[in-house]
């Protein structure tokens, strides 16, 4: 008699692997700045996209980047995994504040007058770049930044900066395109300089006249001046600037500097490296966040925000 220990199956053959089931094709939202246009506009946008092998296709087109939040909101409710942000640097901003924390995955369409967040990560302004960096480039976390409770991926800032990117939300961006920037930016440089106080991971670290602070998530800014030369966008830091420089010819030695990869040796300009950063100012000034202006204010508080959203990037790092 055979004990129970001893018995073999009767088929030697081990059984077969389960088959690896096929992921599914993602669920795909784009969200469009209906007056922003690059390559064949929205209508190629919509051909390359069905291109690929999709889900359900949710489509927004919004009047201004300021209705792209309440849109981006629908799509996760309705479970989009894959975002495509077709616009400017205001309307990414807009879109990446509402997508912050979310695993959702972002592709980037530069149709914009600066395209700063596309240009620093390597994105080109070429439609179907885009659209294939979207569903087949490498994914990358990014960092972002949060001031006054609000997100940006580029930079945030007061003074100048601010009062420049303001003049040119004035129709001039239609007009001149990012001429506009410099149009704008000779206009200010003869602005006076304002008190305030800065301090960095909660040290004083400046008190005194200035003209400008930038915080930036990424090195280059307004103007495509590489401003952070050592920025990196996944290193869970900001990184921060002030600048003294008053008048047209200080403006111009400072520019000069900047232009050519040196603002840290321009003797009117100081960086910096922090996760918070808090600017107290003597009288009310506005404000903004990857090229959007906001209202005046007299303090405003930036963070870091580590690893805080998804994006698509190209094969090849920028």
């Amino acid at each position: 008699m055979v004990k129970s220990a001893d018995r073999r199956p009767a088929d030697d053959h081990a059984a077969a692997p389960a088959t690896p089931r096929t992921p599914a094709p993602p669920r795909v939202a784009v969200i469009a700045h209906r007056k922003k246009t690059v390559g064949g506009g929205l209508d190629e946008l919509r051909k390359l996209i069905t291109g690929y092998d999709v889900g359900d296709l949710l489509w927004y087109e919004v009047p201004k980047s300021k209705k792209a939040p309440k849109k981006v909101r629908q799509a996760l409710k309705d479970g989009a995994e894959l975002f495509f942000l077709w616009g400017g640097d205001g309307t990414v901003q807009r879109c990446v504040d509402a997508l912050a924390g979310s695993d959702a995955a972002i592709a980037i369409v530069p149709a914009g007058t600066a395209n700063l967040l596309a240009r620093n990560l390597g994105i080109p302004e070429d439609l179907p770049e885009a659209v294939r960096i979207g569903f087949e480039g490498r994914r990358a976390r990014l960092d972002l930044g949060k001031i006054n409770g609000e997100h940006f991926a580029v930079m945030a800032g007061v003074g100048l900066d601010a009062e420049m990117i303001a003049d040119a939300d004035r129709g001039l961006k239609d007009r001149l395109g990012r001429l506009a920037y410099i149009w704008t930016g000779l206009r200010h440089v003869g602005g006076a300089v304002t008190p305030m106080k800065i301090k960095i991971d909660g040290n004083d670290w400046f008190e005194g006249d200035a003209s400008c602070v930038l915080v930036g998530n990424v090195g280059t800014v307004t103007g495509g001046i590489d401003v952070f030369e050592d920025a990196r966008y996944d290193d869970g830091w900001l990184e921060v600037g002030v600048s003294t420089a008053e008048g047209p010819i200080q403006w111009a030695r400072t520019i000069g500097r900047m232009s050519a990869g040196n603002a840290e040796k321009s003797p009117f300009v100081r960086i910096t490296r922090a996760r918070k950063v808090s600017v107290k100012l003597r009288t009310p000034m506005a404000y903004e966040l990857d090229g959007g202006a906001r209202d005046e204010v007299k303090r405003i508080t930036v963070k870091a925000v580590p690893q805080a959203v998804t994006v698509c990037l190209p094969d090849t790092p920028a």
